[in-house]
């Protein structure tokens, strides 16, 4: 092990390197990035994305991009592509090919079978001069001074750069179809960031015991109701209507002021005019409601009808924070 090698300062190079060749990426986007980003939104078809080695796998996380942003994409691999898998094209697809020289031998193969079939080429690789940029029909220029490798050999900053690209050109594409966060939600249903764009209140509030008493309550009784239904607190109802809410913390203030507890009712222990919510918003929203009140339960309500109590425990549970 190198004694002088410092391992700090070597990581802070290599993250300032790249940092600094992403920024300079802005000054390559121009009309024939706009032009490209135009065409791929008219079409029909989908947007294949293929390339070689290092480039392929960040082809792949741009098809992933552009899938979950509702731009349909396929990734396929360049070298497999003259030995069967070009008959993943379809005749109103475009096609996307990754290659930092952009004279890669097996892009060189592929891309009079593309011309053939017709399919407009977009190239991102850092040499207009090279075959693929020459040959395409839209350049987006992914040039990179040097590498983050000491050696500037391992693709580290061009492929970052690669990626950077992709993801812009999804970021577009997505802006101009009008993408919204529900559009969103449709395509990540699993996972902490399913269930925070899909769960909802009802999906909770319906899993737990619905803790209620009546305005004119006593105290052993209101106790009673709210050890029951564990959710720390109990809605206090006159006529069938929330009229408030008493929570452990309310009965331990309570408890402080030494009050007689024999002549106590709900409507003395309650906090009047509680928060509420519908059972048909995101739990995602009610938990910020209940951070931005600063409280661990609300109030559950449909069309003025109490539905039940939701606890701030029940959402981070589900790995929502």
């Amino acid at each position: 092990m190198n004694s002088k090698f410092d391992i700090i300062k070597v990581a802070k190079k290599s993250i300032e390197n790249q940092g600094k060749s992403i920024l300079e990426l802005s000054n390559f986007i121009n009309k024939d990035f706009k032009n490209c980003i135009e065409y791929i939104n008219s079409i029909e078809g989908r947007i294949i994305v293929s390339g070689i080695g290092k480039s392929a796998i960040i082809g792949m996380k741009i098809v992933a991009t552009l899938n979950s942003t509702g731009s349909p994409a396929v990734f396929m691999h360049a070298a497999e592509a003259v030995h069967g898998d070009l008959g993943i094209l379809q005749k109103n697809d475009v096609i996307i090919l990754i290659s930092k020289s952009g004279n890669t031998s097996e892009i060189k193969d592929l891309v009079p079978f593309l011309k053939n079939s017709g399919v407009k080429i977009i190239a991102i690789t850092s040499d207009k001069n090279s075959f693929l940029g020459t040959n395409s029909d839209y350049f987006l220029n992914s040039f990179v001074k040097k590498e983050a490798c000491p050696n500037n050999l391992a693709p580290t900053t061009s492929t970052t750069a690669q990626l950077v690209i992709g993801d812009a050109l999804a970021i577009c594409l997505s802006e101009l179809k009008g993408f919204k966060e529900s559009d969103f939600a449709k395509f990540h249903p699993g996972g902490t960031l399913g269930k925070k764009l899909h769960l909802i209140v009802k999906d909770l509030v319906s899993k737990n015991l619905k803790p209620q008493v009546n305005y004119n309550e006593n105290f052993k009784n209101i106790i009673d109701e709210i050890s029951k239904k564990m959710l720390g607190a109990t809605a206090v109802l006159k006529n069938g209507k929330v009229i408030g809410i008493i929570t452990d913390g309310d009965l331990r203030r309570f408890f402080s002021k030494k009050t007689n507890l024999n002549s106590v009712t709900a409507s003395d222990l309650m906090s009047k005019s509680p928060k509420k919510t519908s059972s048909d918003i995101l739990a995602y929203e009610a938990l910020k409601i209940m951070k931005k009140n600063k409280i661990t339960q609300l109030i559950v309500e449909d069309n003025n009808n109490y539905t039940g109590i939701i606890h701030l425990h029940n959402i981070i549970k589900e790995g929502i924070s």
